[in-house]
């Protein structure tokens, strides 16, 4: 029955209780995901690459994250992952999948290597966590969220693997929300230029500097700038919080409006 109770009170996202892992969550968008969640009383599995990376960003993080490391390119590290973040934590709530890496280059000049490993990291282990995660999250009636990216709507030059993997996150993620519905919901954030270690790089690369680099990249958006990392984590609670309780198969876009040109 739908509950139809007027609304009395401030809207809040409270996470007080909530068992959650991120993956890629050491830095950039995920490190800023993983920090909200804990401010908002969660327990946050925080998932980085290597063991040094993850004891690097424990060294700053709430009391309530645990830092676990595993590789999500791999199938067998995504369910091992997953499996110790659901003994340590007594079961899983959220799932954030957001590791990613980008690689650039002309199509007719990738190697097989460079292909191989973005989907394996940005699409393969998007489904590998997630299908690892089903049953703890079918118990507690819990949901996941994707980060896909602008460049899984729009065409991206020298970037096909990227593109494509995102692209595949943006459709994988509407397969999941129709299968694992009506128990769990499953969404997907698609962020724009966000001033993060990768756009950082890619701006160097681009223009020789990051400030050069971010002139152009803000040409994208109608919004005429970069966004901040908070403000993906701020869509990002709300998706998986209780107040989006009906929003599930659903795409968003966090661009500042570039992907509406």
């Amino acid at each position: 029955m739908t509950d139809t109770t007027p609304i009395t009170a401030p809207i809040t996202l409270d996470f007080t209780g909530k068992r959650i892992v991120v993956t890629g969550g050491t830095r950039g968008i995920g490190r800023a995901i993983v920090d909200a969640y804990a401010a908002s009383g969660a327990t946050v599995v925080m998932n980085g690459s290597s063991e040094r990376s993850v004891e690097e960003a424990m060294t700053d993080a709430a009391p309530a994250v645990i830092g676990i490391p595993a590789s999500v390119g791999d199938p067998d590290s995504c369910r091992a992952l997953i499996g110790e973040a659901v003994e340590r934590m007594g079961g899983l709530d959220i799932l954030v999948n957001n590791a990613s890496i980008s690689r650039t280059g002309r199509i007719e000049k990738l190697s097989v290597e460079t292909w191989t490993e973005t989907i394996a990291i940005n699409l393969s282990g998007t489904f590998f966590c997630t299908s690892a995660a089903v049953p703890a999250l079918r118990a507690s009636g819990g949901n996941v969220l994707n980060i896909a990216s602008v460049y899984g709507l729009v065409g991206s030059a020298y970037g096909a693997p990227y593109a494509a993997a995102k692209g595949g996150v943006v459709n994988l993620t509407r397969a999941m929300a129709v299968e694992l519905a009506p128990t769990v919901r499953v969404n997907c954030l698609c962020p724009g230029g966000v001033d993060t270690d990768m756009l950082r790089s890619a701006a160097i690369k681009m223009a020789g500097s990051v400030e050069a680099g971010y002139d152009v990249f803000k040409m994208d958006s109608p919004q005429e700038r970069i966004a901040a990392p908070r403000e993906l984590a701020t869509a990002a609670l709300w998706l998986t919080s209780d107040h989006a309780s009906f929003v599930t198969g659903s795409i968003h876009a966090v661009d500042g409006g570039e992907t509406a040109r």
